[in-house]
């Protein structure tokens, strides 16, 4: 029973700790039918390096770190982008620079947040975007999806709960439970000493 404690507290430290060290942004509320957009200067936009093949800025409102963390992508498209920024920051801030200077006229925060639709679903963002422009339909502000009050506790628990069912799971797995046995017999009929 003190092992499962244990096991608990761990997964709520890692929980609290991924809190802390996110973006406090994440948690700013909502504005569904107001997309606010900040106006840029063009002459502040990213530009591209041609001796480097880097998109860059000069404007820190622009650079890497100005807008939400990776919780912040977590929560507002899922585990994709999350793992993109983890895994492959610098060509996740590369494509957001590069939407930035090709769009013109939006923030970080904005491209961010169309950056974590398009790596969560592209068929679904791209088609989303033809709809805006030729249709003018509703335009979709990624930069604060899935970021409502509600939503986010909503979410807080539903990941806290998946955290805790697949580490206990793989806990279990390791120290002799279930999946013990099935990996011992495997080894025994391929003549390995495990």
């Amino acid at each position: 029973m003190a092992v499962h404690n244990n096991h608990i507290a761990a997964m709520l430290l890692v929980a609290v700790a991924a809190t802390v060290f996110g973006s406090a942004s994440a948690f700013t509320p909502s504005s569904k039918n107001n997309v606010q957009r900040s106006p840029t200067n063009l002459s502040m936009a990213p530009r591209f390096d041609k001796t480097t093949n880097k998109w860059f800025t000069d404007n820190p409102d622009e650079m890497e770190g100005s807008s939400y963390g990776p919780i912040g992508s977590l929560y507002r498209a899922g585990p994709k982008p999350f793992l993109s920024r983890i895994f492959n920051g610098d060509t996740y801030d590369q494509a957001v620079l590069k939407y930035m200077a090709q769009d013109g006229k939006c923030d970080r925060k904005e491209a961010q947040g169309n950056m974590d639709a398009f790596l969560e679903n592209p068929q679904d963002w791209a088609y989303q975007k033809m709809e805006e422009k030729n249709n003018g339909k509703f335009i979709k502000d990624y930069a604060n999806a899935n970021m409502g009050k509600k939503q986010v506790v909503l979410t807080t628990v539903w990941g806290l709960g998946a955290v805790y069912f697949f580490g206990n799971l793989a806990y279990t797995g390791i120290q002799g439970g279930m999946l013990s046995d099935s990996f011992h017999r495997t080894m025994e009929l391929l003549g390995v000493n495990a």
